[in-house]
Formats: C-alpha cells, structure tokens, sequence
C-alpha cells in the first residue's frame, strides 16, 4: 500500500531558527522535517485546533486471502 502523500513546500527559515531546530531534531533522534510537524502539532494544540494523525501505511506482507 503506498504511503499517503505528504504536501511539500518551500519554508524559508532564519538559520538560527533551523539550527535550533536541527539541534532539537538531533536530541530527539528525529530529522528536521518531523521536528516540524511535532512543534506545528503542538503549536496548533495550544491554540485549540486538533489534528488527527493520517493513518499510517501497513507494513509488511498484506494477509492471504482464503479462498473458497
């Protein structure tokens, strides 16, 4: 099952604020990327706004099908 799409874009960033990014990333043992969308969540939770998580691609083999 292929995975949802994810929206891309272009974000431009002071360098300090991604350092610190990438610093909380790496404590973390996330990339920057994740890092983001975390402290967006977060953000948008204090503000009220909920958020449901995209249900996760299936990993693995999908079950045999029995046939009849």
């Amino acid at each position: 099952m292929p995975t949802p799409p994810k929206k891309a874009f272009a974000l431009r960033l002071d360098p300090a604020l991604y350092a610190a990014i990438e610093r909380l990333a790496a404590a973390e043992l996330r990339s920057a990327n994740a890092e983001i969308e975390i402290l967006l969540r977060e953000a948008l939770g204090r503000r009220g706004v909920s958020v449901k998580q995209s249900e996760a691609p299936k990993r693995g083999r999908p079950p045999k099908k029995e046939e009849s």
